[in-house]
């Protein structure tokens, strides 16, 4: 027997013998106790391998093939038994037994549902989605829209002003935009008509916290601009949306009212669906519910954007959607969307 056969006998047993150990180690200590004698600084192998010079030249290469084979199958024979011992631990960590706990499935806030319903209804008449800064310079907030400046709601009760240097001082102080009507001026800076544009986001007014008001809340306001629009337009625009909405039934009307930045102004109603206009406690014994202000844009907010009156004609309309989420939903205090309570929430 030469010295190549002897040793692949003494390696094979020595196989035999580590792999048996292996399939014995029920535990990863005394795996890593089996991979330590095998394989480890003072192991069968090693000295085998530290006998490689002293066979001739020629034998060394088929030597060094047959220690490296052997190391290579022990490996892969440890690294099976591992992997198996660490699954065999985690299903013994697992009662399978037990019911399922159900992961919690998230939902959409009422109001971001409300908002993204209004924004669905408009966007096929035309409408784009547009967004603008909520902390805004007095300049778009009031001058542009025609709001002078002795009109009350320029005053510090009904306005937060921001104590920080106004970027642009000829423009005026910052405040948190107190509506989304801020950015129809500064869209119509930048384009030209034609224009349809709907703006939805936050405002602030310092409202005192009560059941139908408060001091943040959201808008979408609603623009749009050519040459021939018309409060025909307007109307049909805004009633077409209402019967989306609420209903194909629901009756609206236009009240005469004013606001600084349109002329002529209504507010839009719609009947009391609880009562079909006849008077409850819902709509106040009115017959019917407030839901949004709207009207043909004023001459001279045209003007502080560069159109000409003459040419351009358009109409705007703003809403609150907390009242819309309330009108909605049949709840009856603004302070619920807010208050970040699950046995609220949990109900959308």
């Amino acid at each position: 027997m030469t010295a190549i056969e002897a040793l692949a006998q003494q390696l094979e047993a020595l196989a035999n013998e580590a792999g048996q150990a292996v399939s014995d180690a029920a535990t990863p200590a005394a795996l890593e106790a089996a991979r330590v004698k095998y394989l480890g600084g003072k192991s069968e192998i090693l000295r085998v391998l530290k006998q490689l010079p002293s066979f001739p030249a020629e034998e060394r290469a088929a030597v060094g093939k047959l220690a490296n084979d052997f190391k290579r199958t022990l490996e892969n024979a440890f690294a099976l038994r591992r992997a198996a011992l660490a699954e065999a631990s985690d299903s013994a960590a697992v009662d399978l037994t037990l019911p399922g706990s159900a992961t919690p499935q998230g939902r959409l806030h009422p109001i971001t549902r409300t908002i993204d319903a209004i924004l669905s209804l408009f966007v096929p008449l035309g409408f784009e989605i547009i967004e603008g800064p909520e902390m805004e310079l007095e300049h778009y907030n009031f001058d542009a829209l025609n709001i002078p400046r002795e009109h009350p709601s320029r005053e510090a009760f009904d306005t937060f002003f921001v104590d920080r240097p106004s970027p642009e001082p000829k423009k005026g102080r910052l405040v948190l935009r107190s509506h989304t009507s801020p950015v129809q001026v500064r869209v119509m800076e930048r384009r030209k008509p034609p224009l349809r544009i709907i703006v939805p986001g936050k405002v602030y007014r310092p409202d005192p916290l009560d059941p139908s008001h408060s001091f943040m809340f959201h808008q979408i306001e609603g623009l749009m601009v050519d040459e021939q629009t018309s409060f025909a337009d307007l109307k049909g625009v805004l009633e077409q949306f209402v019967r989306a909405l609420f209903g194909p039934k629901t009756v609206t009307r236009f009240r005469p009212h004013f606001f600084p930045f349109t002329e002529p102004s209504a507010e839009v109603d719609i009947a009391c669906a609880s009562c079909s206009g006849k008077g409850c406690p819902t709509c106040g014994r009115k017959g019917w519910l407030e839901i949004m202000g709207c009207g043909m844009v004023h001459p001279n907010v045209f003007k502080a954007v560069g159109y000409d009156p003459r040419r351009a004609q358009g109409f705007a309309f703003g809403m609150g959607v907390e009242r819309i989420a309330m009108l909605t939903y049949g709840i009856s205090d603004i302070r619920l969307f807010f208050e970040n309570d699950l046995r609220f929430l949990e109900q959308f």
